[in-house]
């Protein structure tokens, strides 16, 4: 199964194209400026700097030829800042280490904007920096600025901690992304080469190097080279990492010891048994069943495992994606789609464990988890892979970004208190409003390219079958060997569950149309109709309707969307005793602004719940859903700290619940998503 392009999918969905809208009219722009350290009160960037400063040492180095000597710095740490950040000098390196994908994602960002909504402006800035990208680039093809900055002496010497794969993997993205948009080849060149030097340097070949990248990306970006030039050789390379990760001597540890000796320092082996699970090189990716490490460099992992099953026939890799997955999405899964339960390492922790005040939930893992299913859906279509698509984006991705898409959290918690976030070291992660900018942007530009690809992860298709995994309003085509299907969605999700699909057949086709039946509404309460009398068959979680499709057809989907009290499983023990409420894909959360403070106060009124009501409100602006539902409030009158056990004084009140992902958006306050039942 292949998906859509965003170039074959025209939205008119009420609720996606107002959110692309303001990646375009906002968020771009807006993270343009962030990129050029030109927002007050923001954390600068220094990424246009770094481009901009490599180019003038590769400019400097061809005007003087043989008698240019490049400088080389002292700067060996993960992360360089100067000192006075409003004049850092012009020919040195400041940021993270893996700065330059900062604009990697914001191209292709701009990519999938340009595909729907040509804009000629947006173009030429683009075009712009991917001049000052490849002005960076040198004669061999590398291309990462920090060692270009800082000397080329110990490049792809330090594959476990540093990024030199990692900015190939998004600059491979981002290539591929704007050459399908606009047609024009100049960063995709500049990407192969980079690649290209990549195959050189790496392989099973007794010559080469066997090492693989610390911070997975680079193995599902090189399967997406392969599918956009035909080369075999990117996908031999990145079978190559996946095959070779993990495999003893482990490369990080020998990597470790070697750059130890070489600057006369004393190494020992680390003594932690997680220690090499942070980057998932424990073990040969096929015998790994437990989703640990960092979580956003286990979903790039899983991803490229995923595209590597698919496109090498590869079954026992598809069988351990399969391991990993039930691993993610039964064990490890917060019911907003986000992952990560532990700020140590930005990682998964143990099973079950899933804290709501300290949960780091990154905003790029919930992304890495979309890229993760997308890819699962195109090995197999289980409904469970889109359920867990369609929570993740609906939940902690659009968290990640305020409603007026001009600050952005890095981290998605279940639960604040606003004085604890800026008292208790514990959770000094947690941020009660969204941020600018940071330091470490990786989320905000990440954001950008998920929003702005968002139609290519509602559909895949084969030959012959066309599959809805997500409903969004719009209209695509569907061809059949040399017939087509026009289809247009009209449909008013997240907030109602009815969909019309209207299928124009100029000429007689036969297709099978596969719907999916939602986790949150399933197969016993959905209703499906449609014209023609096709043939049925629910498989998998997904309704196909195969036949002879002639004239205009409709196929009407009825997905009950109710208000449903959630549980957790018992092993979660933050949750036990505690409800969430959710309405169809969203999850709903209490916020201060609306009820008050001492959120902890509240439980559900179980005995009641019928009487809980939806209506329509804004936030901002933003239209949305926001429910009441009645609640018991715990009067907080006791004289001492501690008192002996009397039975609890409680009143009726009710709660306003608002959309998880439009929490934060007035002001600071106190946030819930679990409450005692």
């Amino acid at each position: 199964m292949e998906p859509l392009s965003v170039k074959r999918v025209t939205l008119t969905d009420a609720f996606w194209t107002r959110t692309q809208e303001l990646v375009r009219r906002e968020m771009i722009p807006y993270q343009w400026e962030a990129l050029n350290d030109r927002l007050p009160d923001a954390s600068p960037s220094f990424c246009m700097h770094n481009f901009r400063a490599a180019g003038l040492l590769g400019q400097r180095r061809r005007e003087q030829g043989k008698q240019y000597t490049a400088p080389v710095y002292s700067y060996r740490g993960f992360d360089v800042w100067p000192e006075d950040p409003a004049h850092p000098a012009e020919d040195q390196f400041y940021g993270y280490v893996f700065q330059d994908t900062d604009l990697y994602k914001w191209i292709e960002a701009v990519a999938y904007s340009l595909a729907v909504h040509p804009d000629p402006e947006l173009e030429k800035i683009a075009d712009g920096a991917i001049d000052a990208v490849c002005g960076a680039q040198l004669e061999n093809g590398y291309l990462d600025t920090y060692y270009i900055l800082t000397g080329m002496d110990r490049a792809f010497t330090d594959l476990g901690s540093f990024h030199e794969l990692y900015c190939l993997g998004h600059l491979l993205e981002a290539a591929v992304a704007y050459y399908e948009a606009t047609g024009k080849d100049k960063l995709l060149g500049a990407a192969r080469r980079f690649a290209d030097l990549v195959d050189e340097i790496f392989g099973p070949e007794p010559e080469k190097c066997k090492g693989y990248p610390g911070h997975e990306i680079a193995e599902m970006a090189l399967a997406r080279l392969y599918e956009a030039t035909g080369e075999e050789k990117y996908l031999r390379l990145s079978k190559f990492f996946l095959d070779q990760r993990g495999t003893e001597p482990n490369y990080f540890d020998q990597e470790e010891e070697r750059n130890a000796r070489r600057d006369g320092k004393p190494w020992r082996p680390s003594t932690d048994p997680m220690h090499n699970a942070y980057t998932q090189s424990h073990r040969p990716v096929r015998e790994q069943d437990e989703a640990v490490g960092h979580a956003v460099r286990a979903g790039y992992l899983y991803s490229g495992m995923a595209d590597a099953a698919r496109l090498t026939g590869d079954r026992t890799l598809a069988d351990a994606c399969r391991r990993l997955w039930r691993s993610v999405t039964r064990e490890k899964l917060y019911i907003t789609g986000g992952v990560g339960g532990t700020v140590s390492g930005e990682a998964f922790s143990f099973p079950y464990d899933l804290p709501n005040d300290t949960a780091y939930s990154e905003t790029c893992a919930a992304i890495a988890l979309v890229f993760f299913a997308r890819r699962m859906l195109q090995m197999e279509a289980r409904s469970e892979y889109a359920d867990v698509m369609e929570l993740a984006l609906y939940n902690t991705v659009l968290s990640g970004m305020a409603l007026d898409g001009k600050s952005f959290f890095y981290v998605n918690p279940l639960e604040v208190l606003p004085e604890a976030c800026h008292k208790d070291y514990r959770v000094r992660h947690v941020k009660p409003v969204r941020q600018k900018w940071f330091g470490c942007a990786c989320c905000p530009p990440n954001l950008a390219r998920m929003v702005g690809s968002v139609g290519a992860y509602a559909y895949t298709e084969s030959a012959d079958t066309l599959w809805f995994h997500l409903y969004m309003s719009g209209s695509l085509t569907k061809t059949v060997g040399d017939k087509e299907l026009q289809v247009e969605v009209c449909t008013e999700m997240p907030w109602e569950g009815r969909t019309e699909v209207t299928v124009h057949a100029p000429e007689a086709v036969t297709a099978t149309l596969a719907f999916r039946i939602p986790g949150w509404c399933g197969p016993d309460r959905a209703s499906v109709t449609a014209t023609g009398g096709k043939r049925r068959e629910l498989r998998d979680g997904y309704l196909y309707l195969t036949g002879t499709w002639t004239g205009e057809e409709r196929v009407t989907l009825d997905f009950p969307m109710e208000i449903r009290v959630m549980t957790a499983d018992p092993r979660v023990r933050e949750d036990t005793g505690k409800a969430a409420v959710t309405r169809g894909p969203v999850v709903y959360c209490a916020e201060e602004a609306d009820n008050g403070p001492s959120l902890q106060l509240y439980r559900l009124d179980m005995a009641r719940m019928d009487r809980a009501s939806v209506e329509d409100a804004d936030i901002q602006g933003t239209p949305l859903r926001v429910l009441t539902v009645p609640a018991k409030k715990l009067r907080a009158d006791a004289d001492a700290l501690y008192t002996p056990y009397r039975a609890p004084k409680e009143e009726d009140a009710a709660l306003r619940l608002i959309p998880y992902y439009a929490w934060a958006n007035r002001g600071e306050g106190e946030m819930r998503v679990w409450f005692r039942v």
